[in-house]
């Protein structure tokens, strides 16, 4: 009889782990289960293109434009902070192939991407690789119409799809592949030339069997460009011989003077404030346009042309530096940081409620807010603690954090403002005076820590 009942046991838990990690699930269920996601960004598609088809950008690219190595840690860390999957972008062509003449991919580089994904799905996250700008070897030539070179990049281009998805041929579907990144495209002509490589991309994958048949692929949209993508590829997707598993990508930084423009110009000003309720009287800083009823607009036509024909729709990259404005005369930081809230908050919240999207956060890892410039940095990946607590908190009321205390032991010397602050509001202490604090739990830079005495 105890024989039978671990029999029994042993059977149910063989059941439950092929229903968690089979290929039954629906693609409209997975882009759920899926947000919010987050990209290690700067990390794995580091590099520089003059490495282009050598292999001299070796495992040291990881670290070549942030200075954090990824661990099992800073993923446990991700997933804890109420992110569900992770994106991660990845170079081959630029610095990675061992063999240049055919393409083999460097093993050793091959190695280290398995053991991040091996991370992710350890802590229990979807993820998505893909071959991210790759020192543009095919991003920029999208539109290039020589036949010769058509050909050539869909040789390249098979053999590498060919060697990754063989490489991880026996994940279960929470590993995702995505097959290009931001191709250049902003006509028919060259969306037509971008359907054809992404069909190589699919073909290749399939091609090589096993969990790779049913295995959701993601495609992307024209430049990932809202816009062009319902325009010129709403009915005109490649073809994939596994019914129901493909899912497509667009990237959503709208608008350009809010999320990235450095310096006002003479056709514009750089919007600071974004948002009902967050524009700041007198400044000429507030947005003009594209805020909540134009990104309702945006993502409601990815609904209608793909979302609503069973097309789910990956949001990539999103995101808007966070800036320094507060010794601008003037200007308001409280209003700022309150629009960047509103921003992160709005994108999540309509994915949500319009269904059919999850959405990707586009981080650095560079804990510097680079003044009225400003930075896309979430996490601090060096100390595990949220940079811009406003964008997190933004995201979090949509989506909440699944460790919601957010607490963690660290030093105020590592904090930017100086400040202490007790759990209800009042200013207690600065950090050359924290040694004097009271053990207890303690708020500084919008971040909770705890003060412990060190023992004599």
């Amino acid at each position: 009889m105890i024989r039978r009942l671990a029999t029994i046991a042993l059977l149910a838990a063989a059941l439950t782990t092929q229903a968690q990690t089979g290929f039954d699930t629906p693609v409209k269920q997975m882009i759920e289960l899926m947000a919010p996601g987050w990209n290690l960004g700067n990390t794995m598609e580091a590099g520089n293109n003059a490495n282009n088809f050598t292999n001299k950008g070796g495992l040291g690219a990881e670290t070549s434009w942030q200075q954090t190595k990824t661990t099992q840690q800073l993923i446990d860390y991700v997933k804890a902070r109420g992110f569900k999957s992770v994106r991660i972008p990845c170079a081959w062509v630029m610095g990675h192939l061992f063999d240049g003449n055919n393409y083999t991919i460097d093993p050793q580089w091959m190695a280290r991407v398995k053991e991040i994904v091996d991370y992710c799905l350890q802590a229990n996250l979807y993820v998505i690789i893909n071959d991210h700008w790759d020192g543009g070897w095919l991003e920029n030539h999208i539109a290039d119409t020589n036949i010769n070179t058509i050909n050539k990049n869909k040789t390249i281009l098979h053999t590498l799809w060919t060697q990754i998805a063989t490489a991880f041929r026996d994940y279960d579907e929470r590993l995702l592949f995505a097959g290009l990144n931001e191709p250049n495209a902003d006509n028919q002509n060259a969306t037509n030339n971008l359907v054809q490589y992404e069909q190589v991309f699919i073909d290749a994958v399939r091609a090589t069997g096993g969990n790779n048949t049913r295995r959701v692929l993601v495609v992307q949209g024209p430049s990932t460009n809202i816009d062009h993508t319902c325009n010129f590829m709403k009915n005109n997707l490649p073809h994939d011989s596994a019914e129901g598993r493909l899912m497509i990508e667009v990237h959503y930084y709208n608008p350009w003077q809010f999320w990235g423009m450095e310096k006002d110009e003479s056709w514009g000003k750089v919007f600071y404030y974004w948002g009902e309720g967050n524009h700041h009287p007198g400044s000429q800083h507030n947005a003009t346009w594209g805020e909540e009823a134009d990104m309702r607009s945006q993502l409601q036509k990815m609904k209608t042309n793909f979302v609503d024909k069973g097309i789910p729709v990956v949001i990539g990259e999103f995101g808007a530096n966070w800036r320094n404005i507060s010794n601008l005369s003037g200007e308001s930081q409280e209003k700022h940081n309150a629009s960047i809230k509103a921003h992160y908050r709005e994108l999540h919240r309509l994915c949500k409620e319009l269904g059919g999207m999850a959405p990707y956060t586009w981080d650095i890892n560079v804990a510097n807010q680079n003044g009225t410039k400003g930075i896309m940095t979430l996490i601090n990946r060096k100390d595990l603690s949220i940079y811009c607590t406003y964008a997190m908190e933004g995201i979090n009321e949509i989506y909440p954090a699944d460790d919601p205390s957010g607490i963690k032991e660290t030093s105020a010397d590592s904090r930017q403002s100086s400040a202490i602050y007790n759990l209800q509001g009042m200013k207690v202490a600065d950090s050359s005076h924290q040694a004097d604090l009271c053990n207890g739990i303690y708020v500084t830079n919008g971040r909770k820590y705890v003060k412990r005495r060190t023992r004599q």
